[in-house]
């Protein structure tokens, strides 16, 4: 783990952050003493919206997909999303992964159906098209909102068998480092290199109490050992609401563990 950022409590480190969709989070998180994402990867706009309004007291953020979401309309599926986030208190995290080159992110994140640089806090993206999709991302928010967005990178996967592993994750800290403005942090495994007063923030999926795998690549690890490794936020899917678990009780559980492998990483 590198850099001394992440021994500094969420408090100390919103303080200071460049980023102000980070600022926002570290606050957030600090609030509502929970650091837990729930990813609502389902398919009708019902069933997220259920589900977001069930888990979103216990999370700083709600995670979407919403290209997976078989009824979307913007006014029936956005609107009501963006309405239990302010009475819940949570950003939202559009998990698109962008891919292509910067003009056309450009037009997928402001424009199409989903128009998700309106509404979505956050999104993502992989470097592999290089820096110009940071440019092309960036240009669609300051164009299409005047509220902070942030992105973060793909810097390493929960998947069996990524290949974003080695030089790969250096360049999207490159690509990062020369963009911070915008991107605040990355999804990854581990902390990545810091120099000086960086402070990236790290998301990290295939996080599970339960669960080893799911028999399609996923791999899970406990919330201890990804908040001792230096993430500062615990994606969470099924295991709050596959398998006939209660979302409520399950997102309490991921709550209360996140939260004290932050405290004792601070201690």
């Amino acid at each position: 783990m590198s850099g001394d950022n992440v021994r500094l409590s969420y408090e100390e480190r919103a303080k200071k952050h460049p980023s102000a969709v980070a600022r926002r989070l570290l606050e957030l998180m600090a609030r509502k003493k929970t650091n837990l994402c729930a990813s609502l990867d389902v398919r009708s706009t019902g069933e997220l919206l259920r589900l977001a309004e069930v888990v979103g007291p216990y999370v700083a953020m709600v995670k979407t997909h919403v290209d997976i979401v078989d009824d979307f309309t913007y006014g029936g599926t956005v609107e009501p999303l963006e309405a239990l986030a302010r009475k819940h208190d949570f950003l939202i995290f559009e998990d698109r992964k962008f891919a292509d080159i910067g003009s056309t992110v450009k037009a997928q994140y402001a424009g199409g159906v989903h128009r998700i640089a309106r509404w979505a806090d956050i999104t993502n993206a992989h470097s592999v098209p290089g820096e110009s999709i940071v440019k092309g991302l960036e240009e669609a928010a300051r164009e299409t909102t005047d509220a902070a967005r942030g992105l973060i990178m793909l810097a390493e996967l929960s998947s069996k068998g990524s290949l974003a592993v080695g030089e790969y994750t250096q360049k999207t800290v490159e690509i990062a480092r020369k963009n911070k403005g915008f991107v605040f942090g990355f999804i990854a495994q581990n902390r990545m290199d810091e120099a000086g007063d960086e402070d990236w923030l790290v998301l990290t999926p295939g996080v599970g109490l339960d669960d080893k795998g799911d028999g399609l690549g996923q791999q899970y690890r406990t919330v201890d050992t990804v908040v001792q490794g230096g993430s500062d936020v615990i994606i969470v899917g099924r295991g709050l609401f596959a398998k006939d678990r209660d979302p409520q009780s399950e997102a309490k559980r991921y709550m209360h563990a996140g939260w004290q492998a932050y405290l004792n990483r601070i201690k």
